[in-house]
């Protein structure tokens, strides 16, 4: 009967461990530009994360969402933007040659840490 028990609350404690492991996905905890903000024309956006991402699998894209004085504009991939990982290893930043204009735009982003697990999201933010 203790022999059952140890091996029960065994099995329950690395169930409790394994579901650990399975919860740590990369958050994100913060981004310039701010979600839903305005901001004055920029080149960079950067997302930082609860974790050390991997760069390889780590990316996104700027969408152009609204353009002023464009009543019905589509949404339009913008070129030019390099993402990639800073030295912190946990923010994703996309840089690219020139400002944004003014306009609304999404940033589509998607993440991997070390428990390989991909994780995706987006926000929105406008240039004044």
């Amino acid at each position: 009967m203790a022999l059952r028990r140890i091996i029960t609350g065994s099995a329950f404690a690395v169930a409790l461990l394994a579901g650990g492991v399975a919860q740590a996905h990369p958050h994100l905890v913060g981004s310039s530009p701010r979600a839903n903000s305005g901001v004055a024309a920029t080149n960079r956006v950067s997302l930082t994360f609860s974790e050390r991402l991997l760069a390889p699998m780590s990316g996104g894209d700027v969408i152009m969402t609204g353009h002023p004085g464009v009543p019905h504009h589509m949404p339009m991939k913008i070129g030019g933007f390099k993402a990639s990982v800073a030295p912190d290893g946990k923010t994703l930043q996309f840089i690219a040659a020139r400002p944004l204009a003014k306009g609304s735009y999404q940033v589509k982003w998607h993440a991997v840490a070390a428990d390989t697990h991909r994780v995706a999201g987006a926000f929105a933010f406008q240039v004044r």
